[in-house]
C-alpha cells in the first residue's frame, strides 16, 4: 500500500463518518464528496507540469530515480542548475555562435508581433462585418465561413510556392503576414462587437468622430474580455507553432523554441534532463500570460455562454 491509497482511504473514510453523521441530511458529505473529487482531478492535470518541474532541476544521474523530488537530505547533492548551464552553453551554427537565450527571444518576437498584428487587423475586419451592411457581405461572409472547414494543410504548398516567389522564405515576414487577417479572428471580434449598441456609434458619429476614433476609442474597450481571450490564443499558437517555422526558417539564429527542442532530441539523446529544461522554459511565457488574462478568458467565456 502506497501513499495515494492511504490518501484514498483516509477520505473515504471521512467521507462515510460524515454521512453517518447525520444521515436524513447528507449535504455536507455531498460537499466533502464533490471537494475531494475536484481535488483530485485538480491534482491529475497539475501532475505533469510538476512532474517537469521537478524533473528540470534534478541531476542527470537521479532523474528517473524519484518520481518528483528526492528526500530533503539529497537535495544538496541532487538539485541544482546543471540541466540550465548545459542548455544555455553556447553551439556553434553555420551562421556562428548561437545561445538557447536567442530562441527563446524569437520566440518572443513572433508570438508577440502575431497577437498586434492579429488583434489589429482582425477586430478592423470584424468591425467592418459587425456594424456596416456592403453589397456582397452576405457572399465574403460566406466564403470566410467556407474556408475555415478546409484544413490548412490544404494551402502550405501554394502558400511556400508563392513565398518563394515574393523571396520571403527564411524571414519572419512568411510566419506573420498570411495570417495577419484570418476568417477565424473576424468572426469572434464580429461576434462580439455586435453587443455594441448601434445607437452608441450614431452619436458619435453624429458628434463628428471619425471611424477609426469610433473603432478605437468606442468598440474596442467594450470588447476587451474578446481581446484578452484573442490574444491568449494568438499568443499560445504561435509561441507552439512548429510545421510553420521548421519549412519557412531556414537559418538556425532565426529558428524558435518548438523547432529547436525537437533538434535537441535527436542530437542530445542522453541529456533528457537539458530537453526538460528547456520544455520548462517553454511553459513558463504561456502559464505566465494565462495567469495574467484569465480574468478577461473566463469572463468572455462565461459572457458567450450566456448569451447562448
Amino acid at each position: 500500500m502506497n501513499l495515494i491509497h492511504v490518501v484514498l482511504l483516509c477520505a473515504a473514510a471521512v467521507g462515510a463518518l460524515l454521512y453517518a453523521v447525520d444521515r436524513r441530511r447528507p449535504l455536507l458529505a455531498g460537499r466533502y464528496a464533490r471537494l475531494i473529487v475536484l481535488v483530485f482531478l485538480a491534482a491529475g492535470f497539475l501532475a505533469p507540469f510538476a512532474w517537469i518541474t521537478c524533473a528540470a532541476f534534478k541531476d542527470r544521474r537521479v532523474l528517473l530515480e524519484y518520481a518528483f523530488l528526492p528526500p530533503l537530505s539529497a537535495w544538496r547533492e541532487m538539485i541544482n542548475l546543471g540541466n540550465f548551464r548545459k542548455l544555455f552553453e553556447p553551439r556553434t551554427s553555420l551562421q556562428g555562435t548561437i545561445v538557447f537565450w536567442q530562441y527563446i527571444l524569437n520566440s518572443l518576437f513572433l508570438s508577440s508581433a502575431a497577437t498586434v498584428i492579429q488583434v489589429f487587423f482582425c477586430s478592423l475586419g470584424g468591425y467592418a462585418l459587425a456594424k456596416f451592411r456592403f453589397q456582397g457581405r452576405r457572399n465574403l461572409m460566406l466564403f470566410m465561413a467556407g474556408s475555415l472547414m478546409l484544413p490548412s494543410m490544404l494551402f502550405l504548398a501554394p502558400t511556400y510556392d508563392m513565398l518563394v516567389h515574393i523571396g520571403w522564405i527564411d524571414s519572419y515576414a512568411a510566419l506573420l503576414v498570411p495570417s495577419a487577417a484570418n476568417a477565424f479572428g473576424m468572426f469572434l471580434f464580429r461576434q462580439a462587437m455586435l453587443s455594441v449598441p448601434n445607437s452608441l456609434i450614431e452619436a458619435a458619429r453624429v458628434d463628428g468622430a471619425s471611424e477609426f476614433h469610433i473603432y478605437s476609442r468606442i468598440v474596442m474597450p467594450l470588447v476587451q474580455p474578446m481581446t484578452a481571450a484573442f490574444c491568449l490564443i494568438v499568443f499560445m499558437g504561435q509561441w507552439n507553432a512548429f510545421l510553420g517555422p521548421q519549412i519557412y526558417l531556414q537559418s538556425d539564429y532565426k529558428l524558435t523554441v518548438p523547432v529547436i527542442l525537437s533538434q535537441y532530441v535527436s542530437q542530445f539523446q542522453e541529456e533528457y534532463g537539458m530537453f526538460l529544461a528547456g520544455t520548462f522554459l517553454s511553459i513558463v511565457p504561456i502559464a505566465v500570460l494565462f495567469l495574467a488574462l484569465q480574468k478577461e478568458f473566463i469572463s468572455e467565456l462565461t459572457t458567450g455562454a450566456n448569451k447562448g
